[in-house]
């Protein structure tokens, strides 16, 4: 299971990679608690933050939004020390969140297990159940107690309602919109108000991942979002509703190699409640 064709798999990993590397991560399973219970990768902790939103991207709100998150990660065994391998059933947005959300809080070495479980188990690899992991052995007991992941800030990667106002009108910025057509069309309201960005591009997050939920080989993705005007040389933004299906999109145009690509935290959880946003209903 190869990543093959991507510049940058600087937050990206392959089963096989993984499986050769098992005992020198911390591997957190990012789907559900039942579906984690009925069958994770052996190792792995549980960490369910699927919930946890903002809707207010203001330097205050955001600074307490982002310090939740170092004490949940690090009660998972996350620590600078080790590298971290996230992962849900697919390339999908739960692990994709959280891959972003530990590289926003500047941890050295994060990856997104591509294709999740499903190519996992594609592979010819098992899942365990809860109460059937292997014991640990003498020398994991001997190990010491990682330290409290040290949380920094990359910025540079992520984008508030402020910079989205700001790109309205930038032409060296693209924002994308990831959502479903139903929600870029404003025929599903999900905020008190329905439609999209003015001049955001609509790329639903899917349309990079295969059937099985694994990326689609590089070049099919550059000619994608090429074909849309989303090019190398922009800075890229991204939304959806709750930025988990954006942190997809951003992960895969870095693996691409874009390099100035950051997701809109608040997402439409945010633009679509407020009355000061601009936006437009798209003709469908």
């Amino acid at each position: 299971m190869s990543i093959a064709g991507y510049p940058n798999t600087q937050h990206l990993i392959s089963c096989d990679e993984l499986s050769a590397s098992l005992g020198d991560v911390t591997l957190l399973d990012l789907r559900p608690s039942d579906d984690y219970a009925l069958g994770h990768i052996e190792g792995a902790r549980h960490l369910d933050i699927y919930q946890v939103s903002l809707n207010n991207s203001a330097a205050e709100p955001l600074e307490a939004f982002l310090s939740m998150f170092p004490a949940l990660f690090t009660a998972r065994g996350v620590s600078h020390e080790r590298p971290v391998v996230i992962y849900d059933h697919e390339s999908g947005e739960r692990a994709s969140r959280a891959v972003w959300l530990l590289a926003v809080l500047d941890h050295p070495n994060v990856k997104l297990l591509d294709g999740g479980t499903g190519a996992w188990v594609a592979s010819g690899r098992e899942l365990v159940r809860v109460g059937e992991t292997t014991p640990p052995v003498a020398s994991d007991k001997a190990r010491p107690a990682p330290q409290p992941f040290q949380a920094g800030r990359r910025l540079e990667i992520l984008a508030t309602r402020f910079d989205v106002a700001r790109a309205i009108d930038d032409d060296d910025t693209v924002i994308i919109d990831v959502r479903r057509t139903s929600e870029y069309e404003g025929t599903e309201k999900r905020a008190r108000r329905v439609g999209t960005v003015p001049g955001a591009i609509h790329i639903p997050w899917l349309d990079h991942l295969d059937e099985n939920g694994a990326l689609l080989p590089a070049e099919k993705v550059r000619a994608l979002y090429e074909s849309k005007g989303v090019t190398p040389d922009k800075k890229v933004i991204a939304y959806c509703q709750g930025g988990y299906r954006s942190a997809s999109t951003i992960l895969t145009l870095a693996a691409l190699g874009y390099p100035r690509v950051q997701n809109y935290i608040g997402s439409w959880g945010e633009w679509g409640n407020r009355d000061d946003s601009q936006i437009v209903l798209p003709s469908s």
